[in-house]
């Protein structure tokens, strides 16, 4: 079963909200560990996040979004 992950218009997104959090029953939009996510990050794989305080990183949605779509694409170039 498949749950679609609704991305608000504009704003940041938290990490589980990103990979998701099975003990707090969020779905992954992008379905990676934590540690793959910030070694994506600190590689150019995956969007720089915005540090807010020392202890809390977000990401832009359109950040978010525009991964998605590089992913999609990707697949459909596979699938070519």
């Amino acid at each position: 079963m498949s749950t679609i992950v609704r991305l608000p218009e504009t704003g940041y997104l938290r990490l589980k909200q990103i990979i998701g959090d099975k003990k707090k029953n969020i779905p992954a939009i992008i379905p990676v560990s934590a540690t793959t996510w910030w070694n994506g990050c600190k590689s150019g794989r995956y969007p720089k996040g915005i540090e807010l305080s020392s202890n809390c990183t977000a990401w832009k949605v359109e950040d978010i979004r525009d991964l998605i779509e590089k992913i999609d694409n990707q697949n459909l170039q596979k699938a070519a």
